[in-house]
Formats: C-alpha cells, sequence, structure tokens
C-alpha cells in the first residue's frame, strides 16, 4: 500500500492555516469557517488576526511558526495544513547565492519545516501556496526561491502535498491594484517600470475555491496547478484600469529599463517596505501569464477583474497600507 493511500477517503475537519491573517488568508478562512471547518490560525502578533475572530470556528494562537517545536505543537490537533506565507522584498543574495536571507527563511526554510513537521505528527495533507512563474532558472530571487519552496514541500513521500501557483491576485484588500489607485490619487503622473509585462490576473474567491476544491479532491495529490484569470493585460493597462475605477485617472508613462531600474533603486531604499524593488522588477522580466487554463478538477470558471474591481477600487483606495509587506500571507 502506498503510503498515502489512506487518504483517499478521508474528510479533513480541522485545518491549520499558516499566513492565515493576510490578504489571501483572510478570505480563505471566512470560505472554512463559512464551510464548517474548524481552523486554527497561528500568528506573531495577534492584532493582525483580530479580524478573524468574528467567524465561527476560528481559533487564533499566538505563535512563532519558524520555531519547529511550536509548529509540531500547533500540528498536534489538526488534519491538515495549508502554508500561504510569502514575502515579496528581502534582502540582496550573497555573491553566488540564488536569493537573499529573507526569501531563504521564508520560501525555503519554512515550507521544509512545515513538510517536516507535518510527517513527524502525522498530519497527511498540505496544500501549498507558490507563484505564477517560479523556477529555480527565473530572473528574480522570489521566483527561484518560490521553486526552491516547492521543491521542498515536495521532497517528502509522507505527505500528500498540491501546490498553487496564482498569477497576481486581486480582490478586496488587496495591495496591487489597490496601491496602484492609491498612488493616482496622490501623483498627477505615474512613471511605470515593466510597463508592457503581461500579466493574468486571477480573483481572491478563485484562489480560495481552488484550495478548498483540491483539499476535498485527493487526485489533487501531486499536481502543481497555475491559477490565473481570464484576460492577460499589460501593467500599463492595469494601472490604468485601476486609477479609472477607483476615481482617479491619471496618465502612466513607461519608463526605459535603466530608468525603472533607478526608480526601484530609489524605492527599495525609501523608509518603510517599499513599493517596488529591482527584484520586482526583474520578476516582471518575464510575462505573469498562464500556460493552460485551471485545471477542470478544480471546478473554477475564472471571474473577470472588471466583474469585481469596481466594487472595491474606490472604497479601498482610501485605506490601502502602502507599508504592508506580506505577499500571500
Amino acid at each position: 500500500m502506498n503510503s498515502l493511500d489512506l487518504d483517499v477517503d478521508r474528510k479533513y475537519s480541522s485545518l491549520l492555516v499558516i499566513g492565515g491573517s493576510g490578504f489571501i488568508g483572510s478570505h480563505l478562512v471566512a470560505q472554512l469557517s463559512a464551510r464548517d471547518y474548524r481552523v486554527l490560525v497561528p500568528t506573531r502578533h495577534e492584532e493582525h488576526a483580530r479580524h478573524l475572530l468574528v467567524l465561527p470556528n476560528v481559533e487564533i494562537v499566538v505563535a512563532d511558526v519558524h520555531d519547529e517545536a511550536q509548529l509540531r505543537r500547533l500540528m498536534g490537533d489538526v488534519d491538515a495544513v495549508i502554508n500561504l506565507v510569502g514575502i515579496l522584498h528581502g534582502k540582496p543574495a550573497a555573491s553566488g547565492e540564488p536569493y537573499g536571507p529573507d526569501f531563504a527563511h521564508a520560501h525555503v526554510e519554512l515550507p521544509r519545516k512545515i513538510v517536516a513537521a507535518c510527517a513527524a505528527t502525522g498530519v497527511r495533507r498540505l496544500l501549498h501556496m507558490s507563484a505564477l512563474g517560479a523556477d529555480p532558472q527565473a530572473p528574480s530571487m522570489y521566483l527561484r526561491s518560490k521553486a526552491a519552496g516547492e521543491a521542498a514541500v515536495s521532497a517528502n513521500s509522507a505527505v500528500g502535498v498540491t501546490i498553487f501557483r496564482p498569477a497576481v491576485v486581486f480582490g478586496e484588500g488587496d495591495h496591487f491594484l489597490n496601491m496602484f489607485a492609491h498612488l493616482q490619487k496622490i501623483l498627477p503622473v505615474i512613471p511605470l517600470g515593466g510597463a508592457e509585462t503581461r500579466f493574468q490576473p486571477v480573483f481572491v474567491g478563485d484562489v480560495t475555491t481552488a484550495f478548498i476544491h483540491a483539499l476535498e479532491n485527493h487526485h489533487t495529490i501531486g499536481h502543481v496547478y497555475e491559477l490565473a484569470g481570464p484576460k492577460v493585460y499589460t501593467l500599463r493597462e492595469l494601472v490604468e484600469l485601476a486609477g479609472e475605477l477607483s476615481g482617479h485617472p491619471h496618465p502612466v508613462v513607461g519608463l526605459p529599463p535603466a530608468l525603472a531600474r533607478l526608480q526601484a533603486w530609489f524605492l527599495e531604499h525609501a523608509p518603510g517596505s517599499p513599493a517596488m524593488s529591482r527584484d520586482n522588477l526583474d520578476s516582471m522580466r518575464v510575462d505573469n501569464v498562464a500556460r493552460l487554463p485551471i485545471a477542470a478538477e478544480l471546478g473554477i470558471t475564472p471571474t473577470p477583474l472588471e466583474a469585481v474591481a469596481p466594487d472595491y477600487l474606490a472604497r479601498d483606495v482610501n485605506r490601502v497600507d502602502l507599508h504592508r509587506t506580506k505577499g500571500h500571507e
């Protein structure tokens, strides 16, 4: 018998959602709660997850998920784990290294600890968030470290793993469209690096639905799924659309590569978390576009951006936090 055969007919009821207090995590935890899952959400700072306390069947616990002993304790009473942790910015890599220490810590070492803790505690199911474009040879530290994280969670045959590679995610509370809408509220002109890079944004509700359907379908074990929306845009088109839908349209000026890199360097060294970094710019050297439609077994018809964004952008633009640092948390 294969070590995962016992998972075929298993119904999961108690979940540990690591990174559950951030943008995607909050939407996912709400959906899980509505489906009567019992959800445990660890956080270093309880106030970051306070908005989840109103949800039934959701427990918030203060913990450091990077501490292996704490991680094992968190898994003591759950039967599946979801990892959503991701960062967008980090320190540069040392000479000869593929990514810096921050990306290694969040995207590689933590997934390795998570899958090891799953195996040690008998948790047989793990759903892991990666990123569209993850590849060991990708042009950015972000994408290379995401690929290394995929390899880490796939290395232990005792745990049934499903990996997701979403495109940039939009929805109420997002950082991507809201950031550009907010910038157009305060700036008369938007100078933009990577303006012609193509993106295929995916709705947060479709991403969370994909996770739930995969959790409930054992045939998804061992698969890597790309998640993207129904339409491809250039970054320029997305920025212009964010301005229009939020009621603050302003001209967008594409920057040549040298100026784009200089702009990213200045933003990277500005106080607070950067709106853009050189590594973000490196990620945009490849289009953020899926190779295939969303897999049929996930049961999703992708939601158009225009069907959702008008309802939240004008609201969110007044409260977006440009210093938010967490990407998939």
